[in-house]
């Protein structure tokens, strides 16, 4: 892990290190378990940091888009791996095809419900309307990886589908994770299929009935049925 801030990053990390808070940074690191450092700052504050951020700056080149979000994934602070979702996002229509393999390895690396529940709906859903064509191929990837983030991100990636979801799809990939032990496999499956309940409640309702699915998935699925 490197502690090194490409150019493109040096202004945001002073702003944000400008308004670090201590405690608050204490907090966020105990609610991650311990796992990363924080600067402590609110979401909204951060945001607006971000914000004023990119109106000065502006994007960065794509051919260089993959460095500089993989320089603030190594960086310690949790912000900045906000940063760079953030950045990624709004640059979503600038990308191509490719951009599926950094998706990829930031579900991979310093992998939390956090990131990888930003990247499944918000990057990885947007890229498999945008190209259709690697959907099932990624997914099939992703399902036999073994890594549970990647499994996680198949379950969630349709989450703002809402009557675009493929039902199909979901079912399926419920059904062949259902068997899984992993805490946060169990969630996702239910959280999809509740989400999925807001468009189309009995389709849900009829596959959760015939479905052996754990008591943590099926809570999950039927909590506003």
């Amino acid at each position: 892990m490197s502690d090194k801030i490409q150019p493109y990053w040096q202004a945001l990390v002073e702003s944000f290190n400008f308004l670090r808070d201590p405690e608050k940074a204490k907090w966020g690191k105990a609610y991650m378990r311990n796992q990363f450092d924080m600067f402590g700052l609110p979401a909204p504050d951060r945001k607006e940091v971000f914000r004023a951020f990119i109106k000065e700056n502006g994007f960065p080149e794509s051919a260089g888009l993959t460095e500089i979000i993989k320089n603030a994934w190594e960086l310690p602070e949790r912000e900045m791996q906000y940063a760079a979702m953030e950045l990624l996002f709004r640059m979503r229509k600038n990308t191509d095809i490719q951009i599926i393999e950094l998706y990829e390895w930031l579900i991979m690396h310093k992998s939390w419900w956090d990131t990888v529940d930003y990247i499944a709906p918000n990057l990885v859903g947007n890229l498999m309307v945008t190209h259709p064509e690697i959907r099932d191929e990624v997914v099939e990837k992703w399902m036999l990886s073994g890594n549970f983030w990647l499994q996680r991100s198949c379950l969630l990636f349709q989450l703002k589908y809402k009557t675009k979801t493929d039902s199909e799809l979901l079912f399926s990939l419920c059904e062949r994770l259902a068997g899984e032990k992993e805490f946060f496999i169990r969630k996702a499956i239910g959280w999809s299929l509740r989400e999925y309940a807001k468009t189309n409640p009995s389709a849900v309702l009829a596959f959760v009935e015939k479905t052996l699915l754990s008591g943590l998935s099926r809570r999950e699925a039927l909590k506003h049925l």
